[in-house]
């Protein structure tokens, strides 16, 4: 007979902050309502659930009746509703004291709504460290779910030894941890019900020693059962799949059954003591290498599966999470940036003030803007712009209503050189002297918007795929298909347009603002845009000296550096100075240019100065565009244009009701063109709007020892039609 086995199944249910409601709801058409459906009609089915406080928020606000049916699965004891960073923060970049107030907070909400506090959490993205043990203990939680590529990391055999839960110990304080099978996350609902069905009656037969009964863990997200393509018919459309695996589990309750985590845990002891090294899913540990090592070592996994080496596979892993704050430098810029509003909101007083700037600071710990995988993740521009609004409006919270205008210098960045950052009540500004003197964020505190929220366009380890197919022709778009064309679906790769490999654009320096190029004369605004063009001045991205000055009505801030342009075949000693002016309360600012030649010769240059701004729906006419010289002309933001004679350009966001006007005292020739990503999406490889890039080019000649000088003003302001 055989020997009866627990099956815990847990679903993750989570969408960001800053997710536009229509996808939130056809989540809960197709994923959550159907889920909840199958648990009313299968009452003997016992499962566990986790929502992420983001998602709950808007359950909450739209879906009462939704959460009254959950409700009464938990009263009922058939489902158990977990616990976790409310905003599904990466908890291991947080300061302890967000780790345990964004557990606090979703225990609190779970209890508020379905009446039970939750002893076990949903660690977002699996990614673990040894340390959190500690600030979970201290939350209160009493069980964590990881995967099982965390504890082969240590020897374990996933095949025979992770049939129950273990204790991890850090300092003192103890959590006990779960692992998630990956057989099961694959199997369900992607293999067979009977195969599934044999494979937890194979386990039940292999009985652990003694009396204890096996406990076989599946926890994965929600969303795979519905939301993600094709799964709504495979799960309860046609294929019906959740029904059927329901239906088995009641047929075979006479030795599999299903159980709630807690309830194993007030059963049986512990299967030992485990201690877990830094680790996430292996995908997770790939997609943080960089290109060129993601490719490598996406080719020996393949390699190894085609030799059938799961001796060797099983300790094949790639870089861990906090890579991404190297891969990505907005990534880490906006890291850091959450760590400094965190010390600000932290030394306020206690009080609903706080509470509320706490509130925000951990909605802009999301962890979906802080990485990338397949999907978008930091090139979804909406997330960015969600998370920069709390972070401004947490630190405007923080620094009161009087706040002063402020410079300093600082490592902001934790990179061993000092960034130049200015706070005031209108504007926060971000400089990194020693990579061009650029400017890296520029904030409006009462638009609560990042201007520079940009990304620069990178190589990633997937463009590969893209490249291959176009040459090949197995690049699959929306017109190839409408023409019959048939493809081995093995070999194609989908786009949503032909010629998107032409977007695969690598950028050789960060964008920002106000860098400093000198263009050969046969440059134009094509080139500039492939990044593929001559550049005559050494200024881009290499050091220029610093100094600020405050007296809390103004601050100036002073970028200098000594470098040379090529001049035909002689090199030619150049400064370039931008001395940046703000007043405390001003609604806009000022650079001041001053290009001095240090040579005996006289110099023919073409200067130009790079400007760079962000507007989510950037890329759709109806929604943002640019006017010219006060001109009544809409022109897109996401075409490359060259404009000539410019002495003042307006970018409009009439989604966000605001413009930023730039002035110039001296006409130039503008020369506009889209930062545009190409990332993977649902329905294949698309291009995505990052920002616009403003270059302003001025003709120069400078006599031996003379100086050309031009100021730039840029201003935000609301915007109504």
């Amino acid at each position: 007979m055989t020997t009866p086995i627990f099956l815990a199944l847990v679903l993750h249910n989570h969408q960001p902050v800053g997710q536009f409601d229509f996808v939130n709801e056809h989540a809960v058409d197709v994923s959550y309502n159907p889920f909840v459906d199958l648990l009313e009609r299968h009452p003997g089915i016992k499962c566990g659930i986790h929502f992420t406080g983001s998602l709950l928020d808007y359950l909450i606000a739209h879906q009462g009746a939704l959460l009254e049916r959950l409700r009464a699965l938990v009263e009922r004891g058939q489902l158990e509703v977990m616990s976790g960073g409310y905003y599904e923060p990466i908890l291991t970049t947080l300061p302890d004291a967000d780790k345990i107030g964004q557990i606090h907070k979703l225990s609190r909400a779970v209890e508020d709504v379905f009446g039970r506090r939750p002893r076990g959490m949903w660690l977002a993205e699996r990614v673990w460290e040894p340390h959190l043990v500690r600030p979970i203990a201290e939350a209160g939680i009493d069980y964590v779910i990881i995967d099982d590529t965390h504890f082969e990391a240590v020897g374990y055999n996933k095949e025979r030894e992770l049939f129950g839960y273990f204790v991890s110990e850090e300092q003192g304080y103890t959590v006990r941890v779960f692992p998630t099978l990956s057989y099961l996350r694959y199997a369900i609902p992607w293999d067979t019900v009977p195969n599934v069905i044999g494979w937890l009656r194979r386990q039940a037969d292999q009985p652990l020693p003694g009396q204890q009964p096996k406990i076989a863990f599946m926890g994965d997200d929600g969303e795979k059962f519905g939301v993600w393509p094709g799964t709504y018919d495979h799960c309860w459309g046609d294929g019906n799949y959740m029904a059927e695996l329901f239906a088995a589990l009641e047929r075979e309750s006479g030795w599999v059954r299903t159980i709630c985590p807690a309830d194993y845990i007030d059963r049986y002891p512990a299967l030992g003591r485990v201690y877990l090294p830094t680790a996430s899913y292996f995908e997770m540990g790939q997609w943080s290498l960089p290109a060129e090592r993601f490719r490598e070592l996406r080719d020996v996994k393949r390699e190894l599966e085609d030799q059938g080496r799961e001796d060797v596979l099983r300790y094949l892993r790639g870089s861990v999470w906090r890579n991404f704050m190297i891969k990505y430098d907005e990534v880490n810029h906006m890291h850091k940036r959450m760590l400094m509003v965190a010390g600000k909101v932290h030394a306020m007083p206690d009080g609903a003030r706080k509470d509320r700037a706490l509130d925000l600071l951990w909605r802009a710990q999301a962890n979906d803007a802080y990485w990338h995988g397949l999907f978008g993740g930091v090139y979804l521009f909406n997330f960015r712009v969600a998370n920069y609004a709390n972070l401004i409006e947490a630190e405007a919270l923080a620094e009161g209503e009087s706040a002063p205008l402020e410079v300093r210098a600082v490592d902001f960045n934790k990179d061993s050189t000092e960034e130049i950052v200015l706070t005031g009540p209108v504007y926060n500004a971000i400089w990194k002297p020693n990579l061009g003197g650029m400017m890296l964020e520029l904030d409006s505190r009462p638009q609560r918007y990042n201007l520079l929220n940009v990304m620069t366009r990178r190589e990633e380890g997937y463009h590969d795929e893209i490249r291959a197919a176009a040459a090949n022709g197995t690049l699959v778009t929306p017109d190839t298909e409408q023409n019959g064309a048939n493809f081995d679906t093995r070999d194609a790769v989908r786009a949503k347009e032909a010629g998107i490999e032409a977007a695969l654009i690598v950028d050789w320096h960060r964008r920002g603002a106000f860098l400093d190029h000198f263009f050969r004369e046969d440059v134009d605004v094509h080139a500039v845009y492939r990044a593929f063009y001559g550049e005559q001045g050494d200024f881009v991205n290499l050091p220029y000296a610093a100094q600020v000055t405050s007296d809390g009505a103004t601050a100036e801030v002073v970028l200098s550096r000594d470098g040379h342009v090529w001049v035909g075949s002689h090199h030619r000693p150049m400064r370039v100075t931008k001395t940046f002016l703000f007043t405390r309360g001003g609604e806009d600012f000022q650079c001041t240019y001053t290009v001095r030649n240090l040579s005996d010769a006289p110099v023919d240059v073409r200067f130009g100065v790079e400007l760079a701004a962000g507007f989510d729906g950037g890329q759709v006419p109806e929604y943002a565009g640019l006017t010219v010289n006060g001109g009544a002309e809409w022109l897109p933001l996401a075409e490359i244009q060259a404009l000539s004679d410019v002495r003042q350009h307006r970018m409009i966001t009439r989604l966000r009701e605001m413009a930023l006007t730039t002035e110039l005292d001296q006409p130039c020739a503008l020369w506009l063109f889209p930062l545009e990503t190409v990332t993977n999406s649902e329905a294949g490889y698309e291009r995505g709007y990052q920002g616009t890039v403003a270059i302003h080019v001025w003709p120069l000649h400078l006599a031996p020892g003379a100086e050309w000088q031009s100021t730039i003003r840029q201003r935000l302001t609301a915007y109504n039609e």
